[in-house]
């Protein structure tokens, strides 16, 4: 998958906007510095979430990070391939490894997300 479609939030989540609905993962960045992911939790199914509302938890071999929404809405769906192959957050970041997909209910929130380039400049700083 392609970066240049992509919103990125301040907490290394990305966001894809797919008409009502936005699918969410992990940047690339963030898996570099975590290193081997070893498991991934979810929040529920329908849970409403604001940004900032805890919506999971990756767990690495150096640490455990809190995954916290970038936007407003309800989850619809988790990928639970990833469950089961928490790597595929590793190898595919972009891709297979996404990690929910909200129900969008403020697009504007999307807008306001970085752009790749706008979040390339942020990490390096």
């Amino acid at each position: 998958m392609e970066e240049s479609g992509l919103k990125f939030s301040e907490d290394h989540l990305w966001v894809l906007e797919m008409g009502e609905t936005a699918r969410v993962g992990l940047t690339e960045y963030a898996q570099e510095q975590l290193g081997e992911i070893v498991s991934v939790t979810y929040a529920e199914i329908g849970r409403f979430i604001e940004p900032g509302d805890p919506i999971g938890e990756l767990e690495s071999q150096k640490t455990v990070i809190e995954l916290v929404s970038p936007i407003t809405g309800t989850i619809k769906a988790v990928n639970e391939i990833v469950m089961e192959d928490p790597s595929l957050i590793n190898v595919d970041p972009y891709g297979k490894g996404w990690l929910i997909e909200v129900e969008v209910n403020e697009a504007e929130e999307i807008e306001r997300l970085m752009n790749s380039e706008e979040y390339e400049a942020f990490v390096e700083d």
